[in-house]
């Protein structure tokens, strides 16, 4: 279910006395079926909305229409926003509606639904190559903590296997692909940790103490910049054919950046676990890629056309 219908079936419901599946189809203009599950998804997630059968139904939003949607619990805007806060980064007309609805809830939710809205990031490129989706058996108690302002006591365990426990300040989750992370302030500086690695998640009931000036989205830019830095130490700088630049960033993803765009032939930066990896990655492209530093990535490139030039044109003629 996407993030925002959740909030445009809602904003519905509270327009409307009563609608139905075909009514929000139409609406929204998905299938009548997509309607249906996305309704029963929202009555199922806990939130006040429910069906009505026989000639007349439809569905209805506990309470009956109103302008302050007061049929939702602290706990279900929280939720509502835990979900949709991340697509708003992105998109302008879910992040409108958002407003309107904090504008619209009873006065003592907004800080929260406010807070848990800003409280998860949305990173869709992975590291590495990710499929599907998961979600870990903690990250709803980590939501919950971080959108609540409260400590936890964070059983974890690492790469190695090795196991820990500590007490923690949740900051926020990220959504890295498709893998969750949580950042949080701990007594060793601000950690980040892979949530699908927490083994529990313990309430202590004390409150969060934020770094000063602390910024969700531009913390977790510096870890993947770091991480980034870590995973892929080789650099190498090129001129491309800018028609190249999708099928090179769907390589490189956040390894590639541009830094001169302008014209036919465009200035590349792109970055790798070793020049060797990147090198091997271009060399298909010819001519369309030129590497122009370091000298050692070229002297590679040119052995690696000498040996597929000795390889395949040996006894043909490349006369036209």
């Amino acid at each position: 279910m996407k993030a925002d219908r959740l909030v445009a079936i809602l904003l519905l419901l509270q327009r409307r006395d009563r609608v139905t599946a075909a009514q929000v189809a139409a609406e929204l203009e998905v299938s009548e079926r997509t309607a249906r599950r996305d309704l029963e998804g929202l009555m199922l997630a806990g939130l006040p909305v429910y069906p009505e059968r026989g000639r007349g139904g439809g569905w209805r939003l506990l309470g009956g229409a109103r302008t302050d949607l007061s049929g939702l619990s602290a706990a279900e805007a929280r939720a509502l926003f835990l979900v949709a806060g991340p697509s708003a980064q992105t998109n302008p007309e879910l992040n409108r509606a958002l407003r309107k609805l904090v504008r619209a809830l009873p006065e003592p939710f907004r800080d929260a639904a406010e807070t848990a809205a800003g409280s998860v990031v949305h990173d869709p490129s992975g590291w590495g190559r990710t499929t599907g989706s998961y979600r870990p058996p903690h990250l709803d108690s980590l939501q919950e903590a971080t959108s609540g302002g409260r400590q936890v006591r964070l059983g974890y365990r690492d790469r190695g296997g090795a196991s820990s426990s500590r007490i923690v300040h949740p900051l926020g989750t990220a959504l890295k692909g498709a893998v969750w992370y949580l950042l949080a302030d701990t007594d060793a500086g601000l950690r980040t940790f892979r949530i699908g690695r927490v083994t529990s998640v313990e309430p202590t009931g004390e409150p969060v103490i934020r770094p000063p000036g602390f910024d969700l989205e531009a913390a977790w830019r510096d870890v993947v910049d770091r991480v980034d830095l870590l995973r892929s130490p080789a650099e190498i700088t090129a001129a491309a054919d800018a028609d190249l630049l999708p099928v090179l960033r769907w390589i490189f993803g956040g390894r590639l950046t541009v830094a001169d765009d302008e014209g036919a032939r465009i200035t590349i930066t792109l970055r790798g676990e070793s020049l060797e990896i990147v090198t091997v990655q271009l060399a298909g492209f010819g001519r369309r890629v030129e590497v122009l530093a370091p000298p050692e990535a070229r002297e590679r490139l040119a052995r690696i056309g000498a040996e597929l030039s000795s390889t395949y044109t040996d006894g043909l003629s490349l006369t036209p």
